[in-house]
Order: structure tokens, then sequence, then C-alpha cells
């Protein structure tokens, strides 16, 4: 059982798009989005330096035309059995799995990077990554400084959220058993309380859309339950922006279903990377030029239904 994963903020690099808009038709599906969105994304997928990408109302609408991009390029969803995402991948994995159309992921994407963009500047508010620990240990020490875990990701990993103070305190006192903090390069507090006012525009957004429900296993990052419909689909994109993101137990869902192997969308490589050490074992392909498109199908070949 073949299960297909979309990245989340933080996993561009500059020029990653650009080998992917080589492939036929694909220049003309991207112009074609950027002019319905208003935002180049050829131009901040292709020229663009580190700094300009980590704009939240560029990387988000960028990451979600690559991986509708690579996964345009993978041919047929019905090799999959189930799909997910992690943060703004839940977009793309929405597309994949048919619960809305390719434009109205990108519509509602950037809809999402602005609002979020917006909420960030309220106050500065920043992430870091804690590695290993266990889990329990590393939360409470997290809200005793008042900061929340934002991203639990498994494999010994998970994102503090806060303010720049709070972050400096983490820092400053890693959690007891925890190897490392590492400050994040992103524009603000994600899947906190401090992003509530983007809730409250992605509430009125959605009302725009019509999903429909998953042509195939859609596994939410809220709870890694399994979600059945269109609209609890979309009712959690819309939340999920204030609420911690639990790719641990969308990983665990993945052993439930009996995961043979993974497919990484572009710009693909963290979620592969945490489940090699979530899920042993299990093989992996991460797009991240289209030269991985030949490794991806081998594994098609071998392990789809």
């Amino acid at each position: 059982m073949l299960v297909l994963v979309a990245p989340g903020q933080g996993a561009q690099t500059p020029g990653f798009l650009t080998p992917w808009l080589e492939l036929p038709g694909a220049a003309d599906r991207v112009a074609a989005w950027s002019d319905a969105i208003g935002l180049d994304l050829a131009h901040y997928g292709t020229k663009a330096d580190a700094d300009e990408i980590r704009d939240t109302a560029v990387a988000q609408p960028l990451l979600v035309a690559a991986g509708l991009l690579s996964a345009s390029a993978l041919g047929s969803r019905t090799a999959f059995g189930a799909v997910a995402g992690h943060s703004v991948g839940e977009i793309t994995a929405a597309a994949y799995a048919g619960v809305l159309s390719d434009e109205d992921a990108l519509s509602f994407v950037r809809t999402r990077g602005l609002a979020m963009a917006e909420a960030a500047g309220v106050a500065e508010t920043g992430m870091a990554a804690v590695l290993g620990g266990d889990r329990d240990v590393v939360v409470a020490h997290l809200e005793k400084l008042g900061l929340t875990a934002a991203n639990i990701n498994g494999a010994g990993q998970i994102v503090a959220a806060g303010t720049m103070e709070q972050i400096e305190a983490l820092v400053a006192e890693k959690p007891e058993g925890s190897t490392k903090v590492v400050a994040l390069k992103v524009a603000g507090a994600f899947h906190t309380h401090h992003m509530a006012p983007a809730v409250t525009t992605l509430e009125k957004a959605a009302q725009a859309l019509a999903p429909a429900d998953p042509a195939l296993k859609y596994v939410s990052n809220k709870d890694g339950h399994v979600v059945a419909t269109g609209a609890d689909v979309v009712a959690r994109l819309v939340g999920q922006v204030a609420n911690p993101v639990r790719w641990d137990l969308c990983m665990e869902t993945f052993g439930e279903l009996g995961v043979t192997g993974i497919v990484e969308l572009s710009p693909g490589g963290t979620l592969t990377g945490l489940a090699k050490r979530a899920l042993k074992g299990v093989p992996s392909v991460a797009l991240k030029t289209p030269d991985d498109l030949e490794k991806a199908a081998a594994l098609l070949a071998e392990h789809a239904v």
C-alpha cells in the first residue's frame, strides 16, 4: 500500500522549481496559476533568493504549485492507497485526493499565505526544532516556557512555536534529554493561537469552495484520522493553521494501513527523512527533481495494488 505525502513550509529552496518547469506543459500551467492568484510563481521558484521565498505569502503557493506539478508527473493516483500533507502540504494532498480542483487549491493557499503573513506581523514570533528527548518531557518543558508544541513530527522531532523571547529561552534551556534546539527560519508561530486571525479569514474563503469527497484515503494531520468527506477535509484545512500538526499520528496511521512504500512530492526530503526513522524498512522516494520520477515509477510498479 503506497502513501503519497506533501511537505510543508520550510522545504523550499532557491531555484527548486526550475527543473519542473521543463516538463511538457508545466510552464503554461504555472503561468495560468500565477495569473489566477496574482503571484509570479515561476519567478519565485527559479530566480528568488532564500529570503524572498521565506515570505509566508510566497512560500505557501509556491509549495502547492510544485507539489501539484510533481503529482501530475507521477501519473494516475490510483496507484496510491492514501495521501497526507504536512501543514500547507495538506492543501496539495486535498487536490490530489480530488477534494479540491488545482485552481481552488491555489486560490485557497494564496489566501492562507496572505492571512498567515498578516497574523505573523502582529507580534514578533518564531519556531524552533527540538531534536531528541522523550515526547512528554519535551512538551511539558515547552508548556513551562509558554511555548506550543506546534509540530509533533515523530522520529524524535518536535517544533516549538511562540514569541521570540520564548524561543530564545528555549535555546538557552533545552529540554532534559534533547540533543539540540535549532531556531527555524520561518516568519511566525504557525499552528498556534497567534494564527487565530487567519482562521477567520479562511472560514470566509472556504464558503466559496465546493469540495468533493476524497477519492482515496485522506489522512489528516490534526489527529492522524482518515477523513471521509470533503466538507470535513475543508473544515480541517481551515482550523489547522491555529492547531498543532500531529505528523507522528499520521505515520502511525500509515503503519496501521499497512504502508509498503512512500513517495514525497516536490520539494521532497523532509517527510521521507522522518519516515526512515519512524517507519523503518519502508522504502521511500523523495521527488526533488524530475530525475527522481524514474525511481518513483519503479517503486509504484513494485508496490502498487
